[in-house]
């Protein structure tokens, strides 16, 4: 085994992937491991999910991410109720007009939400920096909740000693989540479930989550967005029995709903139908809340300068992002240096951008950047690691992710067992709790 460390003291580990690991992640609900990522310099298998390496954390730099999560969740939601007294900056967020009340109203009532993930950059000795707040519809739920758990438990289960441990609760928080929302639907009106067609991600995503739903006590149906129904006299939408939706989890980013079809009907329903995520989360989704963080918290140690345009503040380099961007998509790094400069092509170009300083990933063997993907539930941190691709050294580009594991310094006891079942799910949420039972 080799172990490469850096400045700090994360460390990153070479191994052996299991013999056969496709089928192993498979049979645990994972079918999407090898999809959509390939290496840029044509190292590697080209999988998403990486087998041969994993990142070691001291319980030191555990503890400073997760201070940070539960920091940084903080002051987003303090941005959020900033940003809804604000209608220009409702207009800088590119929210239609239309629906700048029907985001207000959400935050009004504290609407629910279940889950977020945080993206920081982390060096292991300096305080994490967010890079972006993926709020809305985050993914890398399964691999971080369930797929890591259980390879931590077949490669180095009973065989360290106890000296390796996870700081991984993310399955138990969101069982724990399902079960504060439970009492705030109608008894015996089901949580449907939303996920569109020919997305083998974002199903096996949506049913894990039903899943989870489940085992907290919900009542639960499945749906696919297209076809999702609309009855006019009732005002409601409806499944396909015509049965009125009263609650429901898509995994289908605000910025996109509001623009569908049916967004009028979204206003219509807006005191009958409950949504996870909430509306108020068009806010944080929204690249645009990295410059209001920086203006309303400015020099806090767990963010970068982040302005609407050219600013002194960023420095040397900086990196451009359109606000509704996704995937790394239309993003630029600018730099005095040639060589470090970047482009990403994509579909937001024509969007408007911010403007952020450049946070550069560290790199270990000369071949890989780690980000930290930190999942804020009940206001709790959850960390998992992911590696960037090789040519990638800044915020932007396809990441594959691997595990990670933390050296066991009396870590507390609720990260060492599992609470509940991580075994495959048959079918497949932190902070607020308001309004709902309608």
């Amino acid at each position: 085994m080799l172990a490469v460390v850096w400045e700090g003291d994360v460390k990153r580990h070479s191994i052996t992937p299991r013999h056969n690991w496709q089928k192993i992640v498979e049979d645990q609900g994972f079918p999407f491991h090898t999809s959509g990522v390939r290496p840029a310099d044509g190292s590697g298998s080209g999988t998403y999910w990486a087998e041969d390496a994993y990142y070691e954390f001291s319980l030191a730099e555990i503890e400073q991410i997760e201070a940070a999560t539960e920091e940084l969740q903080r002051i987003s939601l303090a941005a959020v109720n900033y940003v809804c007294g604000r209608p220009d900056l409702m207009q800088k967020l590119a929210i239609p007009e239309r629906f700048h009340d029907f985001v207000k109203r959400s935050w009004s009532r504290r609407d629910p939400h279940v889950y977020g993930r945080f993206d920081l950059g982390y060096d292991g000795k300096s305080p994490p920096k967010l890079l972006e707040n993926n709020a809305d519809t985050p993914t890398t739920l399964i691999e971080s909740s369930v797929i890591q758990w259980h390879w931590l438990e077949q490669v180095y289960g009973g065989s360290t000693g106890g000296s390796l441990d996870q700081f991984n609760s993310i399955h138990e928080k969101l069982i724990a989540r399902c079960g504060a929302l439970a009492p705030l639907m109608t008894k015996g009106t089901p949580l449907y479930f939303l996920a569109i067609k020919d997305n083998l991600e974002e199903f096996a995503t949506v049913e894990y989550l039903r899943d989870v739903a489940m085992q907290g006590g919900c009542l639960t149906e499945f749906l696919y967005l297209q076809d999702l129904g609309w009855h006019p006299p009732k005002r409601r939408f409806t499944d396909l029995q015509e049965m009125p939706i009263d609650y429901a989890f898509k995994l289908y980013p605000w910025e996109w709903m509001i623009r569908e079809e049916f967004a009028p009907n979204l206003l219509e329903s807006d005191e009958c139908t409950g949504w996870i995520e909430p509306p108020w989360k068009a806010i944080l989704s929204n690249k645009g809340i990295l410059p209001i963080l920086w203006e309303m918290f400015p020099g806090h140690p767990n963010l970068l300068p982040a302005y609407w345009g050219e600013h002194p503040g960023l420095g040397g380099e900086y990196i451009t992002k359109p606000i509704l961007g996704r995937e790394g998509a239309n993003m630029k790094v600018v730099s005095t240096d040639p060589a470090r400069r970047m482009e990403t092509a994509g579909e937001y170009g024509t969007e408007p951008k911010i403007f952020q300083k450049l946070f550069r990933l560290p790199q270990v063997d000369g071949r890989h950047f780690m980000t930290i993907g930190s999942w804020e539930t009940s206001l709790q941190g959850c960390v998992s690691a992911r590696i960037h691709s090789p040519s990638s050294s800044t915020q932007a580009g396809l990441s594959r992710m691997c595990s990670s594991t933390s050296t066991n310094e009396k870590v507390r006891p609720s990260h060492l067992q599992p609470a509940a079942s991580r075994s495959r799910f048959l079918h497949s949420v932190c902070g607020i709790l308001g309004g709902w039972k309608y």
